[in-house]
């Protein structure tokens, strides 16, 4: 499998709509429509990682929100034309973001109030799944005069994402809990959203930087990797600066709080070729989180080295092959086990993560020469990482250049001998 720069289908939302009558204090018998949307995450692995995910849309007509479970709407709007019971919001784009966890029972639905933290699919499927369920007012009364939501965006937690249109699809259908009967909804519609790199940043948020038993030069992250755009306001050291008040919180706007380092990236990914065995070669792996204001929760790695289907043992973490095409298998998803390093602490003596890999060694394919070692692409949280030039590589001792200021000297040695000849 190829790692490509553009993610492919990554969030559906499924709108499932119901009719349920109710009595208000100020209508007689008003018709209101509970929709159930979940949030499917397909990324194999991209996860949304906290603040957690913000769902906006338009509404098509005067609908109104009364009720939510298992979220709520970050504005409640203009009410004032309602009296008696008030409407959770009354605004014509509403924004839902999830419930955090721990709240009452009767606030929580299937699938929701993890703080909008979504799981990548091929982390761990259950949890790449977050719900709610909302009833609308003033929507219509059949599937004919319901309207369908427009406009629909998805901050997960920042920019990047491009949501299509509502499509309506067949309804769902039910079982009770008897398993005897089926239901149906009334109408149920989808929405595919997509991830782009390029839309969400400029420049890229990680680094790879490369070393190797053989050749005592490291290879470093490329000066300005990630854009020195913050290298006024980055931390020098173990400044007084470190103990200030706050200094760990993050900010609303994302910004960071960066160590100054010449690639001022937030995330430095270091591949190390440990130890070449006979039958096995071993790699060192380890990231480091440069960012004083941010703690990465569910992270993931994806590399892509022409040996990862020779994968004999991850050491400390999880590993899981992503396997697109049956006749490639070059791609592997490393992340954290959980409890012990699925959390990577901001910046510090404790803000980094490692493990070694085993591999067998394919007879046929392996060697050391022109960097066949080192991966051809890294991406860190679905974010594909800045690799260094191949020029720069470590390379083999018995491959290094040619020493010009030697050449003149072997030109004269081999005249002499020639000249004993």
């Amino acid at each position: 499998m190829y790692i490509h720069n553009k993610s492919w289908m990554h969030c559906n939302i499924d709108s499932r709509i119901f009719h349920q009558r109710s009595r208000l204090l100020t209508f007689m018998h008003c018709i209101i429509n509970q929709a159930a949307v979940t949030m499917s995450n397909f990324q194999m692995y991209r996860h949304i990682m906290n603040p957690g995910w913000t769902l906006g849309w338009s509404w098509a007509k005067k609908e109104v929100i009364w009720s939510m479970v298992g979220s709520q709407t970050t504005e409640q709007g203009d009410c004032s034309k309602f009296k008696g019971n008030v409407p959770h919001c009354c605004k014509k784009t509403p924004t839902v973001v999830d419930l955090l966890p721990g709240v009452p029972y009767n606030q929580q639905f299937s699938n929701c109030c993890k703080g909008g933290v979504v799981a990548a699919w091929g982390q761990d499927p259950s949890s790449a799944v977050s719900a709610f369920q909302v009833s609308v007012g003033q929507a219509g009364t059949s599937n004919k005069t319901v309207k369908l939501p427009k406009n629909f965006t998805l901050l997960a937690p920042g920019p990047g994402y491009t949501c299509g249109p509502a499509k309506i699809v067949p309804s769902t259908t039910f079982l009770t809990t008897d398993k005897r009967r089926k239901t149906q909804a009334l109408m149920t519609w989808n929405v595919t959203c997509t991830y782009s790199q390029f839309l969400a940043r400029k420049n890229p948020s990680c680094c790879v930087s490369l070393s190797s038993f053989y050749n005592s030069t490291i290879t470093p992250c490329p000066s300005c990797a990630c854009g020195c755009q913050n290298k006024k306001n980055c931390v020098k050291g173990r400044s007084k600066f470190l103990d200030m008040v706050g200094l760990h919180t993050p900010k609303r706007d994302n910004e960071p709080l960066l160590q100054c380092t010449h690639h001022m990236c937030p995330i430095r990914v270091h591949w190390h070729v440990k130890t070449n065995y006979k039958d096995y070669w071993r790699v060192k792996i380890a990231v480091t989180n440069f960012n004083y204001r941010l703690n990465y929760s569910l992270w993931t790695l994806a590399v892509q080295h022409p040996n990862l289907n020779n994968v004999t043992q991850v050491f400390s973490f999880d590993y899981k092959p992503l396997l697109a095409y049956q006749s490639i298998n070059d791609t592997g998803m490393f992340y954290g086990t959980k409890f012990f390093n699925d959390l990577l602490m901001e910046a510090g003596p404790s803000g980094n993560v490692q493990s070694e890999v085993l591999l067998q060694k394919n007879k046929k394919t392996f060697t050391l020469n022109q960097g066949w070692a080192f991966p051809r692409r890294v991406y860190f949280n679905g974010e594909e990482c800045m690799m260094p030039s191949p020029d720069t590589y470590p390379y083999l001792p018995n491959s290094s250049p040619v020493n010009v200021l030697n050449f003149p000297t072997f030109i004269i040695s081999s005249l002499l001998l020639l000249a004993l000849w």
